[in-house]
This record gives C-alpha cells, sequence and structure tokens, in this order.
C-alpha cells in the first residue's frame, strides 16, 4: 500500500515489466545499509512507482564514480542516489523530472566557532571539508566555498557521505555540506554535537537516470507527478528527512 492513498489516475501500465536499478548506498536518507537491509527514501519512492505503472524492480549495487557511465551503456535499466541534474550528465544518460530539490548547508561540530559562513571558512586555510569526488558536494566545495581548485588539498576525498560526516565528529575534517533537509536531520537526532551555519549554498535538483532514448521515463515522469499531487512525497521526506534517526 501507499504512504497515501492514490487518487484518480491515468497512469500507465507496464504489465510486470522488470526494471533493474542500480544505487550506491550511501547517501542516507535517500538510500544506503541499516541492520543489513538497504532502506531509505529512494527505495520507499520507487516502490510506490512501481506500484503505480506496474513494473517489478530488482536492485544492484555499484559505486558512484562507475554508476552514470554504467547506465549510459545499457548495463542497468535506472540509476538513483540523489544524482543532480546536470546538463553534462544530459550528454550521457536521460534523466526523469526532479523528484527533489536540494539546497546546500554547512554541517559542522555544535561547537564550532571558527568559521560561520563560507566566506569565514574559506579565509582560514587550516579548514578542511569532506566530500565525495564528482558529487554536488563536491563542487559546491570547490566553486562556492574555495577557490575553484577541484585538487585543492583542503579538500578530504571520502568513498561515502556517512564516512564524511564520521569525519566531522572525530574532528578530521571541519565541514560536510549535504542538502537542507538531510542536515536538519541530522542536527535533530545529533544531540547538539551537529549544528547548521551560515546561508544556503545553491539549488540542485535531483533525478533518477535513464539510458538515452529510454522508454520508461515518460511512465517515471507520470508516476512523480502523481506523488507529487497526491501529498506521497510530502509524506516520503517527512519520514525519512525528520522522523527517521540516521543512526551516523
Amino acid at each position: 500500500m501507499g504512504l497515501t492513498p492514490a487518487i484518480a489516475q491515468d497512469l500507465p501500465d507496464l504489465g510486470g515489466r522488470e526494471v533493474v536499478v542500480v544505487t550506491e548506498n550511501a547517501y542516507p536518507p535517500l538510500q544506503y545499509m541499516k541492520d543489513g537491509e538497504a532502506v531509505g527514501w529512494e527505495y520507499d519512492a520507487m516502490a510506490e512507482v512501481a506500484q503505480r505503472i506496474n513494473i517489478t524492480v530488482t536492485y544492484e549495487n555499484t559505486s558512484w564514480d562507475a554508476m552514470i557511465a554504467a547506465v549510459s551503456q545499457g548495463q542497468y535499466d535506472m540509476g538513483m542516489t540523489g544524482i543532480t541534474i546536470r546538463d553534462d550528465r544530459k550528454e550521457m544518460v536521460d534523466f526523469s523530472d526532479p523528484y527533489m530539490r536540494s539546497e546546500m548547508v554547512m554541517l559542522v561540530r555544535g561547537d564550532e566557532a571558527r568559521f560561520d559562513g563560507a566566506k569565514s571558512f574559506a579565509a582560514d586555510e587550516d579548514l578542511l571539508v569532506a566530500a565525495q569526488p564528482g558529487t554536488t558536494p563536491f563542487y559546491v566545495a570547490v566553486y562556492d566555498v574555495l577557490d575553484g581548485n577541484e585538487a585543492n588539498p583542503r579538500i578530504r576525498l571520502f568513498e561515502t557521505f556517512g564516512a564524511g560526516v564520521q569525519a566531522l565528529k572525530a574532528g578530521d575534517v571541519d565541514l560536510v555540506l549535504t542538502d537542507g533537509t538531510a542536515g536538519e536531520g541530522y542536527v535533530a537526532t545529533s544531540e547538539g554535537t551537529l549544528k547548521i551555519v551560515g546561508e544556503k549554498l545553491g539549488a540542485e535538483d535531483f533525478g533518477f537516470i535513464f539510458p538515452k532514448e529510454s522508454d520508461l521515463v515518460a511512465p517515471i515522469n507520470a508516476a512523480i507527478a502523481a506523488m507529487q499531487a497526491d501529498g506521497t512525497m510530502d509524506a516520503l521526506n517527512k519520514k525519512w528527512f525528520l522522523d527517521t534517526k540516521l543512526g551516523e
């Protein structure tokens, strides 16, 4: 059953078609491993999509670095892991309509007093920021916070978002950039060990990715529109960004 009663909709019926979705399982709360189980916002969203357009979803796992190329080459039918819709990526894959808008915030330790925004962070050369290579937080760190040098030694690279948060808590880095709703969720469950400082940095839209000219794009878009219209997306946001303890 869906999170909310589905309104009367004229959605396509794909007859139980099998769709292989690849993900990273490393970007809570969108998708991550908890007690040996893959969970998250995107998993719930895809379960809802599958019900509405009658597809059977199976999942595969790969690294972020390999994902877009693998989908582009047709190794998988879809990809999901909070992928920002960007023109350079559109050259390789097709995107769904946006299912979420992300605005980056600066997540820091609760006792941080050395900086209060991007300008003061950039001015102190001793401060370090965590990021995953090739992600939106990485590019925001490079171009909106620092000096535009993608090899800046103040950027410490981690394979997963969660590893960056752990490094922040341990004092190995001083800043993690994350989308605003997720950041608020981390702060709410941190018992004062984390806080957000400064202004929001930019806005990015997330979408699912597909091989070029995939016939899945239109049915998925129809399901996304229906879920936005009937409150399902709002219910997912509340569940995963406000009510769920991330356990990082």
